[in-house]
């Protein structure tokens, strides 16, 4: 294994750097560049290997996760992409499904397709639910609507047919005619993507594939090239949604599964400060410039899912978004960061996000332009931030612009003062996050009282102690690197790759040889992707299937042993089903058949090693570097508060709040009444209640 590492993840806001090597971690945080993301990258990896000591050269390797795919979802801002589908089927990306994401709104309005009608065409084909061909593709056809696309200028093409995860055949000869007819064009076919069920998600998936490939594919082209000229041969991998590492040649032919890569590397990280320090029931709260993730993990491992939304666009509601139907770690993300704008709407409330400010104006305190206040602008004027020493002091913060903007925006409108209109800007995005972590602990069947809170990101340990007084946490641990949290997380990831297939069973009609087959054909196929990018390490599979009742209209997940797997017992099959299920609702449903809809396999290298840290038992008083006067939320008014200089604690060092811990990256804020201990491995481990 390369013994010096780059960790790069590229936020809304900020571009985090960390480079790894014998001697220790060194990490920095630039400004997003925009129009160049990988500006911003070269600009980061200057200064930590200046900090280190080493030559660009040195790099070993190079872990790089990013936003750039979801943004461009987001903004719809990708490649002028064609879908070719079955005759009947055009529409099944704007009709959707049948659920209504907000059931009582007369006038709701239903997101828009990627792609508009004209952008889609259909050929004759038609591949029955068994897989067998009913009629037969017309390739004539298609060389015909080929040609209409070369002529129309369609720079990327999603194919997704009928039942083509049963049987890809017809997607390939489509490829083909469209390769051969004008190679220049990029083609994405849904069998390669997302050999799932349920059309809509499928066809979205590849669409959204196509939309952003050719957008990624040249950024990851520009980045190799410029890493070149500054000497740096070595690997670039990818982090994916499903919490692994990817090379960078299945990055650009499988771009959507980076769509969630930021935020999966955050709660790998998560996962790796939880088994060091031994705690089975974890909160993961990334917040940074744009946006707040909350995950669930348990047992140190982040939980899992096969579908999920990109760019919600009513008030975050599950539905309102693009289904993505790839691996992805199951999280809740909403529009709360540092950056995140604020107004009071027509009803004179004041709302905060999704808008952000990003690094282009950014904040007002920023200086460059920015004319509304964001969350950055009500921390500094709340005392939680000191403006002259943000970002290492490599950017000094503006509280007079900061008290402006909250003056016109808020104060002004609701005939409040500028503390009081910052206080009230604070507590909305602290309360949409909390909303969002209930309705998250919620939908898993989960109390999050006995949960201990991680908190990482550039904002989240501004924020964490009051989210945890809101969710009745007890508990909140904030890592070394907190301020960095994702890009440490690229370099804990492991390799991984998870191949999937929609084979739909029932129990009644058990297959084993069937069966053995197919789980075998997953595993060499996810195998192969992970010893392309590793060839010395081991590698591990992980099988699961995703069952329901019959008749229902979802499925859950089930683990299976290797040993399971390769000798399939349906009786086996049915009781681990019968388990989780009665785990997750409470009791199984008697009488009902069990059907199996979904087979997956994860290759994966084996988990960076874990060593565990034992608490401090001595305490002693942390120095402090000074006082300063901060917005006490539970009490309403300003109090003296400690400040402290994290590089200056050691294990055992004890403070009760109110404090604020200060450090390059980001600023721990211990509410009044919470204690924090400095751990032997620098976490800084904070808990309710005075020191007895």
């Amino acid at each position: 294994m390369a013994t010096v590492r780059l960790g790069v993840d590229i936020g809304g806001t900020f571009t985090d750097v960390v480079l790894e090597a014998p001697g220790g971690l060194w990490s920095t945080k630039v400004l997003t560049t925009y129009g160049a993301p990988e500006d911003a990258i070269l600009d980061g990896m200057a200064q930590v290997c200046a900090k280190a000591g080493l030559a660009p050269g040195d790099i070993g390797q190079i872990i790089h996760g990013t936003t750039l795919a979801t943004n461009a979802l987001i903004e719809r801002r990708g490649a002028k992409t064609a879908l070719i589908t079955t005759e009947g089927f055009r529409d099944v990306i704007e009709m959707r499904t049948e659920s209504r994401f907000e059931q009582y709104d007369l006038n709701l309005s239903l997101p828009e397709p990627l792609l508009p009608r004209q952008a889609r065409f259909t050929v004759t084909e038609r591949v029955a639910a068994s897989g067998a061909v009913l009629i037969p593709l017309d390739t004539a056809q298609v060389a015909v609507v080929a040609d209409a696309i070369a002529e129309a200028g369609y720079e990327s093409v999603a194919v997704g047919l009928i039942h083509s995860y049963l049987n890809p055949a017809h997607e390939r000869a489509v490829r083909d005619v469209l390769q051969t007819r004008n190679p220049g064009v990029m083609v994405s076919i849904s069998s390669e993507v997302s050999p799932q069920m349920r059309e809509y998600e499928r066809f979205n998936t590849v669409v959204a594939n196509a939309y952003i490939k050719p957008l990624m594919k040249s950024y990851l082209g520009r980045l190799a090239g410029r890493l070149g000229e500054q000497g740096v041969d070595c690997p670039v991998f990818l982090m994916h949604s499903g919490g692994g590492i990817i090379s960078i040649d299945s990055a650009a032919e499988f771009p959507v599964r980076l769509v969630e890569s930021g935020p999966a590397g955050g709660a790998v990280f998560a996962a790796h400060i939880a088994a060091r320090h031994g705690l089975g029931r974890v909160l993961s709260f990334d917040m940074g410039g744009t946006t707040a993730k909350i995950c669930l993990i348990k047992d140190c491992a982040p939980k899992t899912a096969r579908v999920f939304e990109v760019a919600r666009t009513y008030r975050f509601k599950k539905g309102s978004g693009m289904p993505i139907s790839i691996p992805v770690i199951d999280m809740v993300e909403i529009g709360a960061g540092g950056g995140s704008l604020a107004h009071v709407d027509g009803l004179r409330q004041i709302r905060v996000g999704p808008e952000s400010a990003g690094s282009e104006p950014g904040p007002a305190c920023y200086g460059r332009g920015g004319l509304r206040p964001a969350v950055t602008d009500a921390d500094l004027v709340l005392g939680r931030l000191d403006g002259a020493m943000f970002a290492g002091g490599s950017i000094t913060l503006d509280a007079e612009a900061s008290g402006a903007v909250l003056d016109a925006e808020i104060g002004t409108v609701l005939a409040m003062d500028t503390t009081t209109a910052a206080f009230g800007l604070a507590e909305v995005v602290d309360e949409n996050m909390a909303n969002a972590a209930r309705v998250h602990a919620v939908e898993n069947g989960e109390d999050l009282g006995g949960y201990t809170m991680i908190a990482f990101g550039g904002a989240a340990p501004l924020h964490a102690g009051r989210l945890c007084e809101k969710l009745g946490v007890s508990r909140l641990v904030v890592p070394q690197g907190a301020g960095v949290g994702s890009a440490i997380g690229f370099l804990r990831a492991p390799f991984s790759f998870e191949a999937n297939r929609s084979v739909y069973m029932k129990l009644s009609d058990f297959d084993p040889d069937r069966i053995k087959t197919l789980l075998g054909e997953l595993r060499d196929e996810a195998t192969g992707f992970v010893r392309s990018c590793d060839t010395t390490s081991p590698i591990l599979a992980e099988f699961k299937v995703y069952m329901r009742y019959t008749g229902q209209g979802w499925e859950i997940p089930v683990i299976l042993t290797e040993a399971q797997a390769m000798a399939p017992d349906a009786a086996t099959f049915q009781a681990l089903f019968q388990q989780d299920y009665t785990r997750l609702f409470g009791r199984p449903v008697v009488g009902l058949d069990t059907e199996i809809t979904v087979w997956a396999v994860n290759a994966t290298t084996p988990p960076h090693p874990v060593t565990r840290v034992a608490n401090a038992t001595e305490r002693q008083a942390a120095p402090t570097i000074g006082k300063r006067q901060m917005f006490d939320p539970g009490r309403g008014w300003f109090v003296t508060a400690l400040v402290l200089d994290r590089a200056d604690l050691v294990a055992g060092h004890h403070v009760t709040g109110p404090a604020a811990i200060v450090e390059d990256e980001t600023t721990i804020i211990l509410p009044t009444g919470w204690q924090a201990i400095c751990q032997p491995d620098g976490c800084i481990d904070i808990t309710k209640g005075a020191e007895k």
